[in-house]
């Protein structure tokens, strides 16, 4: 039976003090919405409809240029007015012989396993319910079973009973239903209710009434049920993310000098043994080959790192390839286009872009490299600049395997170094330089000696 996913997503998030609308809030520098889609995404949802209300253009915007890939259904709630209200527009998105499954853009931690568990579990011409068991249940509508332990209602938290409240069992808002019942029910609800809203959650009496059995689906992850309603919230969500993510790698072989103190904003994979101190930030997709060791406040976007390499403190390396055994940093930043082979070192204040830098290559100190080549076991002496950029366009340095650059040395692109040649040290190189000779550029030193120094006028 196809499978209908409709997101709930049309709430302002007064509470979230915030311009920008709830479901678009950072959770893992992703919207809270685009966690919620990935996870319909993997559940193989043939239908996902987004019922969209505050802030709706830019939540349209945002999402589909996220997810372009996703053939998604738009529908607009006009006035919020209640969850059962939400669902009803979408109505016309529900095929007849179909399930729906009801999720929230606020609620993003909600795991593929925990939905397939939960789909399997759910008789496909009925009601199925996602609920928890909370020492402090305050807040949460209750799940009321009768004396043979069925569900028969749903009452919340305003609505219900003294003996009602001390029920532990409460509602997720996830549902699952037949969409036949859906266009049943939906249109019957009523909003006499201490809020004067139309309840997703009265439809649960709907099936007791007809006899249609409501099957209640307990999760054992509080965290993959938390809602957003304020920045406090969001913090204590981005923390409970960032932990689970950390035990999955600890699993596959990482070690944390601090699994509390690291992120990862995207999708990283560890090889063995991989060393992560404090402060370090993964963001899109990142790659650890083994025995890799990352320093503290290191800041890696979508690169790949090769085996035993040493990233050291402070370094940022983004879209880039480092090789095994590349000692790369402290203080280093690695731009977009850098590739690096084995055993190459780059070191403090060393910034590289679109660059090639071959096997056994020494960058050490305060030196500017891009859009060059560089071949092995190259020796590049501090202070050194390509000037790749003549004010319109870029060019390209290429330097021989073996050459020597020496300290403060300007090579302007576009040129050609040879294979072991060398730069004396303070030279600006404007022509290739030959081949295991020595090229120098600098003026002739003069020493005057009735030369005075400016002094401060009183």
């Amino acid at each position: 039976m196809d499978l209908n996913v409709v997101i709930l997503a049309a709430g302002k998030g007064t509470r979230m003090k915030s311009k920008l609308p709830k479901v678009l809030q950072p959770l893992a520098k992703k919207p809270l919405l685009s966690h919620v889609l990935e996870t319909s995404e993997h559940i193989d949802a043939d239908n996902i409809t987004i019922v969209y209300g505050h802030g709706g253009q830019e939540v349209r915007e945002v999402i589909d240029g996220l997810h372009p890939e996703l053939p998604l259904s738009w529908i607009e709630q006009t006035e919020q007015l209640g969850t059962g209200h939400a669902v009803k527009v979408a109505l016309p998105e529900l095929k007849a012989g179909t399930r729906t499954l009801i999720l929230y853009g606020d609620v993003p931690l909600i795991s593929e396993q925990t939905l397939q568990n939960f789909i399997g579990s759910t008789d496909e011409q009925g009601c199925g319910l996602l609920t928890i068991r909370l020492e402090n249940p305050q807040g949460y509508g209750r799940i009321i079973r009768d004396t043979n332990d069925q569900v028969t209602a749903i009452v919340e938290e305003k609505d219900a009973s003294e003996s009602q409240k001390q029920v532990n069992e409460v509602n997720t808002g996830i549902m699952l239903v037949n969409s036949d019942l859906l266009h049943r029910w939906l249109p019957t609800l009523s909003d006499n209710n201490s809020q004067g809203e139309y309840y997703l959650t009265d439809i649960v009496k709907m099936a007791s009434a007809e006899g249609i059995s409501v099957q209640a689906t307990v999760a054992t992850n509080r965290m993959e049920v938390e809602g957003v309603n304020d920045k406090i919230q969001l913090s204590k969500l981005e923390r409970l993310y960032q932990q689970n993510r950390a035990e999955i790698l600890m699993r596959e072989g990482a070690i944390f000098a601090d699994a509390s103190r690291f992120d990862i904003r995207g999708e990283l994979t560890v090889g063995a043994d991989c060393f992560i101190d404090v402060n370090a930030v993964f963001e899109g997709k990142v790659t650890l080959g083994d025995n890799c060791m990352i320093g503290p406040n290191c800041y890696i976007i979508n690169s790949s790192i090769g085996d035993n390499a040493v990233i050291r403190a402070n370094t940022v390396i983004e879209d880039s390839l480092i090789g095994s055994e590349a000692d790369i940093g402290p203080f280093a930043r690695i731009r977009p286009g850098t590739i690096t082979e084995a055993k190459v070192k780059i070191g403090n204040f060393v910034e590289t872009k679109k660059s090639y830098i071959n096997e056994g290559s020494k960058i050490n100190h305060l030196t500017y490299i891009g859009d060059a080549e560089i071949g092995k076991g190259v020796n590049v002496g501090a202070g050194t600049i390509t000037c790749n950029y003549d004010g319109a366009n870029k060019h390209k340095t290429i330097i021989g395997d073996k050459a020597f650059i020496g300290s403060n040395t300007s090579l302007v692109a576009p040129i050609n170094i040879g294979e072991g040649a060398t730069i004396g040290a303070g030279s600006t190189v404007s022509t290739n330089a030959k081949a295991n000779a020595l090229t120098v550029t600098r003026a002739k030193q003069l020493t005057i000696t009735s030369w005075q120094r400016p002094t401060k006028k009183k």
